[in-house]
């Protein structure tokens, strides 16, 4: 059978510019694509508008273009396609695989406090499954995934699949593997729980629109930072249960700040400073373990010079 071409892409969500990390998400996914003489492409995440301020998407693209990184194809926005992700939540509603969920953040905290889990930084807390059984006269609030009984059910699960998953599940754990990381295992159950389909202000959630976008754009490879590493579990599940193609994962290395903490907006990261785009792209490229290239070099053949190499070490674990 003759392998799919490949199909990559840099999926930034518009919350400001980009900073030093997401540069490196951004140049590892364009040099795997160019490695593997693939297509790219930039999605903007902009699912979730109010973190999104007027005019980031477009400094965003011009950062990219000064750094030479240009998408094969016409840019997208995930804000234009929720008619595909209302498709995507009404055949999992008509699967038994979507659940309303009517608990405020109140009542969850309520449920977790009950169940003895207090809030501990980095470490996410499972939806308690309240609203599992029904809603006992609350009204909707949001939709759900059935993981747990979707997990629960998994051999059920796989029949009828026209895809064989590219994971296992033993005792409620699944088993991936990532091209840099390797063998990865998590369970979802007890990490994220049901988790939410379409939120309480109507806004569809991550986890749903990023499967459909990458199913709708045909992407074959997801590079990425290590930190989105925990979310491919619940897109892997996500993509079964919708019948949709599963892409390879590699997950890339973070760019932290002094006391660990991965760098990000939220931290208050600075705009990558681009008035010498090469400078820019060698602290990437050594966050990805290349080497930098000499100060003379143009932009064009410090990236050609990577791809031969990211075509040496990456690639080799690709299958």
């Amino acid at each position: 059978m003759p392998r799919t071409a490949y199909r990559g892409r840099f999926a930034p969500s518009p919350t400001g510019p980009l900073h030093a990390g997401s540069l490196v998400a951004a140049l590892a996914s364009w040099l795997d694509a160019r490695a593997h003489h693939g297509t790219w492409l930039v999605r903007i995440e902009d699912i979730d508008p109010p973190r999104c301020p007027p005019g980031a998407d477009q400094t965003i693209l011009q950062q990219l273009a000064q750094c030479h990184l240009l998408p094969d194809e016409a840019p997208t926005w995930q804000s234009q396609r929720h008619s595909h992700y209302a498709q995507a939540l009404a055949q999992l509603q008509q699967a038994g695989l979507a659940y309303a969920c009517g608990c405020t953040r109140k009542d969850i905290e309520a449920a977790w406090q009950h169940l003895g889990l207090s809030h501990q930084r980095h470490v996410e807390r499972p939806y308690p499954g309240t609203c599992r059984q029904g809603l006992h006269g609350k009204p909707v609030r949001s939709w759900r995934f059935a993981l747990d009984a979707y997990v629960s059910n998994w051999p059920a699960a796989q029949t009828g699949q026209a895809l064989s998953a590219p994971f296992s599940i033993i005792d409620g754990c699944l088993h991936w593997h990532d091209r840099r990381l390797g063998p990865q295992q998590q369970c979802p159950g007890q990490v994220a729980g049901d988790f939410v389909l379409q939120r309480a202000d109507g806004l569809y959630a991550y986890q749903l629109a990023v499967v459909v976008d990458d199913a709708l754009q045909g992407i074959t490879h997801v590079v990425r930072g290590e930190d989105l590493a925990d979310n491919t579990p619940r897109q892997l599940l996500l993509q079964h249960a919708l019948g949709l193609q599963h892409p390879q994962y590699l997950h890339t290395p973070l760019v932290r700040m002094p006391d660990g903490e991965k760098l990000s907006k939220q931290h208050g990261a600075p705009a990558v400073e681009l008035h010498q785009p090469l400078q820019a792209l060698n602290a990437a490229a050594q966050v990805l373990q290349l080497p930098a290239a000499n100060p003379e070099t143009t932009v064009a053949d410090a990236l050609a010079q990577w791809v031969e190499i990211w075509r040496s070490t990456y690639n080799a674990q690709r299958d």
